[in-house]
């Protein structure tokens, strides 16, 4: 194949695994019923002015497979920092207790875990639209240096490896989404 299109299939490959990356972290802030960290990946409290990750002005611990703790680094912190929870509206009421902000997960209903699920299917959606907008970008690219006198043949030779890839990272994209149905779905 030429080195056009290598570059090409490169970019395709590049661009579908930063989707799926976003896929992951997307899915990791849908919370399964068990604490972790990384629900509260994104959220910025006021520190002094600055809207800063809560993660970067308090450390932030699981004590139990219900409990988060965030403990910030200034006492004064607490309040923004719980303001901070409440307005992220992640379906969690932060409880403070002077020193430090506890997250108390209640066991989650049925059809709260059902609403999980569609979540995770539209992210995985999202994901899948954007694989399938490469694949397209891919496809037009080879389609333009066959107009500039590449090969037919190299070019279909191409095209089905760019979709081929589509197909790989389709299916990892299914594979994700069902593992964390199951995880969703456990009781």
């Amino acid at each position: 194949m030429s080195d056009e299109i290598n570059k090409i299939l490169s970019d395709t490959e590049s661009s579908m695994n930063k989707a799926l990356n976003h896929l992951e972290a997307e899915l990791v802030k849908i919370r399964a019923g068990k604490a972790n960290p990384s629900m509260l990946d994104g959220i910025m409290a006021d520190y002094y002015g600055n809207p800063t990750l809560i993660n970067q002005i308090a450390n932030i611990s699981v004590l139990d497979a219900r409990t988060i703790s965030v403990q910030p680094w200034e006492k004064n912190m607490l309040q923004a920092i719980e303001r901070a929870i409440t307005m992220a509206n992640i379906g969690i009421n932060p409880q403070n207790d002077g020193n430090v902000i506890r997250l108390f997960l209640p066991p989650l209903t049925e059809e709260r875990r059902k609403e999980l699920v569609k979540r995770c299917n539209t992210e995985g959606e999202h994901a899948k639209v954007a694989v399938r907008n490469i694949r397209r970008d891919a496809i037009e690219g080879i389609k333009k240096l066959q107009k500039d006198g590449l090969s037919e043949d190299i070019c279909k030779d191409g095209e089905k490896e760019v979709q081929d890839i589509t197909d790989k990272y389709t299916g990892v994209v299914e594979k994700h989404l069902s593992a964390k149905e199951k995880e969703i779905m456990a009781v």
